[in-house]
């Protein structure tokens, strides 16, 4: 029998093999308006998709999809799929790798989340539960550490927190090359930043839906990093509405002095 997990990875993949074609058969992006159309057409092809085959698979399971239509039924339902089935639609529009298909699985009762799968077709890269996880990566020491925020809504206390978590890093005798703040687009994206050596923490304070999360948020625990709201909380799904204030994802011994910065430049 396929497993949940097995499910996830295989309806994620094919969801994005299918917005790659799309987007290759659309052609060149002519202006705003293109661009546009291309990301909804592409949304929507992959929601049907998904939805399709989830209900394939999995007829009894509640689906929670950015591109459906809420239901209050799904907060009675034993099992929630969460799916945004084109997380990062601006960079897809831009034609961008940094762009993904999140699934993940919600099981209210023991409020576990399992079966994630973040999809980077453009990169040509799937993150999975399924994955084997080597060692969790510690501190770099040979570059800046690197802290992802999102491009259009950072948080504003994010220059101050870095200054802080530079000094914070350097009297600790743990990195005296500074922090450097980058983004990306999706925040599957994003997380796979870190998972692949190039950032090694993403902050989030102006809230967005348990869509853009749940994926990212189910893979970066199973690879062994941090995740969790920022004062350290978990983050927990199938709200009314599907909505997550905050979020910090962070190499675990990084995490500590990260939320101390943040912390500070909040009070500063």
């Amino acid at each position: 029998m396929v497993t949940d997990a097995e499910v996830s990875r295989e309806v994620a993949q094919e969801a994005g093999q299918l917005l790659l074609q799309l987007r290759t058969d659309f052609g060149p992006v002519a202006d705003k308006d293109a661009a546009n159309a291309l990301r909804k057409q592409a949304a929507r092809a992959s929601h049907e998709l998904i939805m399709e085959r989830l209900t394939a698979a999995r007829p009894h399971d509640a689906i929670l999809s950015e591109e459906g239509k809420d239901n209050e039924s799904r907060l009675a339902a034993e099992r929630v799929w969460i799916v945004d089935p084109l997380d990062g639609t601006f960079e897809f529009g831009q034609g961008r790798s940094d762009f993904a298909v999140h699934i993940a699985l919600w099981e209210p009762g023991p409020r576990i989340l399992s079966a994630t799968t973040v999809d980077l077709p453009a990169q040509g890269l799937t993150r999975s539960v399924l994955d084997d996880v080597a060692s969790v990566p510690s501190i770099p020491t040979d570059r800046p550490v690197r802290v992802v925020a999102s491009r259009s809504r950072p948080p504003a206390t994010l220059p101050r927190t870095v200054e802080i978590l530079a000094g914070l890093l350097s009297d600790a005798g743990l990195n005296d090359k500074g922090v450097e703040i980058i983004d990306v687009g999706s925040v599957g994206a994003k997380v796979n930043e870190i998972l692949s050596g190039r950032a090694d923490a993403y902050v989030h304070d102006t809230g967005f839906y348990e869509w853009d999360v749940a994926a990212p948020y189910g893979v970066a625990h199973h690879y062994g990093l941090v995740a969790s709201h920022l004062d350290g909380e978990p983050v927990l799904f199938n709200a009314m509405p599907p909505y997550v204030n905050n979020l910090m994802v962070s190499l675990p011994d990084l995490a500590g002095h990260l939320r101390t910065a943040l912390r500070e430049a909040a009070a500063s």
